[in-house]
């Protein structure tokens, strides 16, 4: 796409200080290191996965599926401590280049357990990853675990018992507890044991839904699972009570629009709902989702929001700060991060001449 910057003054979008809630643990990955990792294991990768051009697919079964099984073959390459670790820390320092002072990665420890020694082991390997790879980067590295629908929800449960003894609000814990997948699998309600468990622990729920499917989906999760925030819910824009009930329920929503058009879920990103969601109310933290699929990281959402959608500088900031809001950061790192959010807004810089185009 093809797009004309704002005139006036154009503040560099990498320097805006944000959180960063949406990213997938396999889909965070750099293609360089997606490469060398298949180079080690001797496994052949999907041209797509290693091209230069982002995932499209239509929001169709088969669009579905063609993103699952690329997504998949990446996972396969994922194969020993030392790959884990070496995505969370490249995921930390990637998140620091792009002004984010808080990430809260997403992973199924069931995925890697069997090269590790199971979900226990795998799930520690994360958190010590997360520790340490925050703390060379720089910022503050929490980690959700997720459950997947495709599998069984008494997975789940087993899941969120584990994650539970590791919560935590600090750097290198179990902030939240998710669930993922093709939103149009399993029956939502069958997982709310799962969710329950997390929320006693002190975890926050941070279930996706309504992406894929629509406002119906949205108010599903709303009733079964008690979302903190909503991985997308961007869907939530097509029906004012749905959409309103997020808002009074104080729920955020973690909005990826470059995934929801390569998804298929809108034609365009000028179609993407940000501003409606926004004006409602909603609590809206930009997320890159998966990377790797999508060629498009934190930075490019904003970019996305101030070229695409129209949103000024003060609109980037209140964006900025919703995410830091909606993290599970503490009182001072969201006092800090805020803070420096208005310093940003202070300063002018100008990234490029105001009339420059850009490719996107």
């Amino acid at each position: 796409m093809r797009a004309r910057w704002h005139t006036g003054a154009v503040r560099d979008l990498d320097q805006l200080p944000k959180a960063h809630l949406h990213l997938h643990f396999t889909g965070s990955m750099r293609v360089q290191t997606l490469a060398d990792l298949a180079a080690a294991h001797g496994i052949r990768l999907p041209s797509a996965l290693l091209d230069d051009d982002p995932l499209h697919v239509p929001a169709d079964e088969r669009g579905w599926f063609r993103f699952q099984r690329l997504y998949d073959a990446a996972r396969a390459c994922v194969r020993s401590e030392h790959d884990m670790r070496r995505i969370v820390t490249e995921a930390a320092l990637d998140d620091a280049a792009e002004g984010s002072g808080r990430l809260e990665i997403q992973v199924d420890p069931t995925s890697y357990a069997p090269f590790v020694g199971g979900i226990t082991p795998a799930l520690e390997i994360v958190l010590d990853a997360a520790r340490t790879a925050g703390e060379h980067a720089g910022i503050e590295v929490g980690v959700i675990v997720a459950a997947s629908r495709m599998r069984h929800p008494l997975e789940a449960r087993t899941l969120a018992r584990l994650a539970a003894r590791h919560a935590g609000d600090g750097p290198g814990q179990v902030v939240g507890f998710g669930l993922s997948n093709d939103e149009r699998r399993g029956d939502t309600g069958e997982f709310a044991p799962a969710f329950a468990i997390a929320r006693r622990a002190g975890l926050a729920s941070v279930p996706h839904g309504g992406e894929l499917l629509g406002p119906s989906h949205v108010d599903a999760v709303l009733d079964h699972l008690e979302p903190d925030r909503l991985g997308h819910g961007v869907r939530s824009a097509e029906d004012p009570r749905v959409l309103e009930r997020v808002v009074d329920g104080g729920v955020a929503l973690e909005v990826c629009p470059a995934s929801n058009v390569s998804l298929g879920v809108y034609g365009s990103a000028r179609e993407v709902p940000l501003r409606t969601l926004t004006e409602a109310g909603a609590l809206v933290a930009l997320g890159a989702d998966d990377p790797l699929l999508f060629r498009s990281r934190l930075t490019d959402q904003y970019r996305l929001a101030r070229e695409q959608l129209g949103f000024s500088d003060d609109e980037l900031a209140r964006l900025a700060r919703s995410s830091v809001l909606a993290s599970r950061a503490s009182a001072t790192t969201k006092a800090r991060l805020t803070a420096a959010v208005d310093d940003w807004l202070t300063r002018p810089d100008v990234a490029e001449p105001a009339d420059a185009e850009r490719s996107g």
